[in-house]
């Protein structure tokens, strides 16, 4: 009886070997195995050129472990975060830089990670559907513009001589203004329902904290009718002889508010 019993245990611990080799030998071979650090990154290079974004990072992460230590791994931390950016996973890529920064602060490519960092926000979640509601950068939440102007200052500050700080100071013109317009656009937003307080107050801020951009013209116009609307004509007309000095082809007080045109970062 007993025999018989030892038996059926081992006849039980053997089919769970066997089932238990049967599913190591399921395990996907990994056809990089025996590829070199530069036949990776060759087809991380494919992979990224024709869209298999998913895959590229794969083979990145593989790279990254295989060279560590070598700036082929630091070429593949800052592809990968290039990867995510294209894949639309702007978190995982920021998250990506963040660390490569951290890692290596006297890298040569610190600019261009400044710079992708900085793009990234630059365009997050413009939204699918931005051409057809025409939404500007103006309209949308600021965090991510704020941030981005923060990584092109410091590229522009720590690397002035750049391939990058040429673009990067186009892109925090456009930053600046931007904050400028939100602020007009928050105005306008308050004139058009009556809080013409409200619309006074924001107006004010683009024209204080936003000088020499061409957002302040719209906000003093907003003053102006918001002080109209009010009935407080010496304040409107003192807010008018403002903006007819600093805008003195000014056609807001002819035309009223102009219809929007396309904003210049859709060329991106």
């Amino acid at each position: 009886m007993l025999r018989a019993k030892l038996s059926v245990v081992c006849a039980w611990s053997l089919a769970g070997t066997a089932l238990l080799l049967a599913g190591c030998s399921s395990t996907p071979e990994d056809k990089t195995a025996a590829w070199s650090p530069n036949k990776i990154y060759a087809e991380a290079k494919d992979e990224l050129s024709s869209g298999g974004y998913d895959k590229a990072v794969t083979l990145l992460e593989k790279l990254e472990g295989r060279a560590a230590g070598t700036p082929l791994a630091q070429q593949a931390q800052l592809d990968k975060a290039y990867a995510h950016y294209k894949a639309g996973e702007a978190a995982q890529a920021i998250a990506t830089l963040d660390r490569f920064m951290k890692l290596h602060p006297a890298s040569p490519a610190l600019d261009y990670a400044l710079y992708l960092k900085g793009v990234i926000n630059f365009n997050d979640d413009l939204g699918m559907f931005s051409s057809i509601t025409r939404q500007d950068l103006a309209e949308r939440d600021q965090k991510a513009a704020k941030e981005s102007f923060e990584s092109f200052k410091e590229l522009v500050t720590r690397f002035p001589a750049s391939r990058y700080a040429p673009d990067a100071s186009l892109r925090m013109t456009y930053i600046v203004n931007s904050l400028a317009q939100y602020e007009v656009h928050v105005a306008r937003y308050y004139f058009e329902r009556g809080a013409y307080v409200a619309a006074i107050n924001r107006a004010q801020i683009a024209v204080s904290d936003y000088q020499g951009v061409p957002a302040v013209e719209e906000a003093l116009f907003i003053i102006v009718k918001s002080y109209d609307a009010l009935g407080m004509n010496q304040l409107r007309d003192d807010a008018k002889r403002v903006l007819e000095k600093n805008y003195p082809q000014t056609e807001y007080l002819t035309r009223g508010f102009r219809v929007k045109s396309d904003p210049w970062w859709k060329v991106w």
